[in-house]
């Protein structure tokens, strides 16, 4: 499995001195896009569309992506024995848990989008805020998205190759077509957007229901061998069952990505925490029955030598109808790259607004009130990233780095409970569920140190590579006058292009 907002006044154009500053346009230029004035007259930000419905399905539409379809046998390898298979992933959706209880609060304490970029400034500054922008937004996001992109094109072409790989080229176009399809969308509507995670999200889930259902069908002919033996050949190894609870978790991915869009959330103190409350476990509950399902039709040394659970299950017991799994499997990932796209465009928005991207960023369609620069941005990026053929070893540097950034989150979490005690927090976790939750973060930062130093200190090198774009881009401020012209012509001329204007809470940097 593929595998992350303050006050301000207006900015005025005229002044150098803002200039040098943010690099911004106020409002009232869109009149030269020949917008309505009804709609130049509305008060410009992101506004809150997003149901507890929605909420839901954009939690569990970006968790299951390709992983529960394609290798639930990292787990199986690692612990070496069904039984332990099955509660590795019962407790990785318990840790899960843990982890999300956090985030509700963080959530409902600081109600700006952006997720852990939000929590780490404010709980440590700009510096390391940027360091998790940067890491996040250039690298991981990218990446993550042309993986998912590239799994949704290579199963909806392998009913057309079912007896070879499709053609390389052919599965870079087609996830092209899927990126810029779903940043279009994006970019367009928030509605539409949200739309589509609801549709492809109960499309995955019924496809697990129909492998769970089937799963129980199996059971009740007796098909039970290997469960009557779950317990047979476990491996009780604590380097090995560490390894699988990190495949385990990265199956997992996702439950914090609500989190970045708090500030479109209808009624974010409410919802935030029940979509949260919902999704993690009904994720759990599939997995774990998913898993039993597939032990009912393929022994343990078959899973762990297909390629794709999922298609070989099929292959079991569908027969000529098995072509219908990488179809499944195809829409359960497209799923997943808008989820990805529709959370990472707001990371890029946020981190734009509090003055650490260029001012274009931060501007919303005047008339779609979608972050368009900013998707388009992250959109533009993952399509680049398609040409690389090293992005698979990309995302495994900086596995570790996703880590980092939930722990220090949670680790923010303490630190505001102590500084800011003043700050209003509708929802109160007691202080032994972050201390317990940093515990297990530790755990898996220690575990890739010792067991992929290189892998590891290759993801720390891309995130500290960011403290120079920092002082560069942020720190220095009297930057020359013919950059700082030129950066305001392409600024006015983006806003005229794409009919932007910045938020009415644009923060003055």
């Amino acid at each position: 499995m593929p595998p992350e907002p303050l006050l301000t006044t207006e900015n005025n154009i005229d002044s150098h001195k803002n200039m040098e500053k943010a690099d911004l346009v106020e409002p009232k230029l869109v009149g030269d896009v020949d917008v309505k004035s009804d709609v130049a007259n509305e008060k410009m930000g992101l506004k809150q569309k997003i149901t507890l419905w929605n909420g839901v399905t954009l939690i569990v539409g970006t968790i299951i992506g390709s992983g529960i379809f394609v290798s639930p046998k990292g787990v199986l390898m690692e612990t070496g024995s069904v039984g332990l298979c099955l509660v590795v992933w019962c407790a990785c959706g318990l840790i899960s848990l843990i982890g999300a209880l956090c985030y509700a609060e963080l959530g409902t304490t600081i109600t700006r989008s952006g997720g852990d970029y939000a929590y780490i400034r404010e709980a440590f500054g700009p510096l390391m805020a940027f360091l998790q922008l940067w890491v996040n937004l250039i690298v991981i996001r990218p990446t993550a998205q042309a993986i998912v992109a590239l799994t949704f094109a290579y199963y909806m072409l392998q009913p057309i190759f079912p007896d070879c790989n499709p053609p390389q080229v052919a599965t870079r176009l087609l996830a092209a077509l899927c990126i810029s399809t779903l940043t279009f969308v994006n970019a367009m509507s928030v509605r539409a957007a949200t739309r589509i995670q609801d549709i492809f999200t109960a499309a995955k889930l019924l496809a697990l229901v129909i492998i769970i259902l089937t799963g129980v069908v199996l059971i009740a002919k007796g098909s039970v061998e290997h469960l009557n033996t779950a317990f047979e050949d476990t491996n009780l190894s604590v380097g090995k069952i560490s390894l699988a609870f990190y495949s385990g978790l990265f199956a997992y991915a996702g439950w914090n990505f609500l989190n970045f869009v708090t500030e479109e959330m209808i009624d974010p103190y409410k919802n935030l925490p029940r979509a949260i409350y919902i999704s993690i476990p009904l994720v759990t509950m599939v997995y774990v029955l998913v898993n039993v399902a597939y032990f009912t039709a393929m022994s343990p040394q078959e899973m762990m030598t297909s390629y794709a659970t999922a298609v070989t299950f099929g292959q079991n017991v569908f027969g000529i109808a098995a072509a219908i799994i990488p179809i499944f499997v195809a829409l359960s990932t497209f799923g997943g790259v808008n989820g990805l796209l529709f959370t990472s465009g707001r990371l890029c928005f946020v981190g734009a607004r509090e003055g650490q991207l260029p001012g274009i960023m931060a501007m919303i369609s005047v008339t779609r009130h979608t972050p368009l620069p900013a998707i388009l941005f992250t959109g533009g990026l993952s399509i680049v990233m398609l040409i690389s053929d090293n992005i698979y070893s990309l995302i495994n540097y900086l596995s570790f780095t996703q880590w980092l950034s939930v722990g220090g989150s949670i680790a923010g979490m303490v630190v505001l409970r102590f500084t800011r005690p003043e700050m209003k927090r509708p929802i109160k976790m007691p202080l032994v569920i972050p201390f317990l939750f940093l515990a297990i973060v530790l755990f898996l930062l220690i575990v890739p140190l010792v067991a992929a130093p290189y892998d590891t200190g290759m993801g720390v090198l891309i995130v500290f590579s960011g403290v120079p774009v920092y002082i560069l881009g942020v720190v220095w401020k009297n930057k020359p006058k013919a950059f700082q012209d030129m950066m305001m012509s392409l600024t006015v001329m983006g806003q005229k292009t794409m009919g932007v204007s910045p938020t009415e809470d644009q923060k003055e940097i």
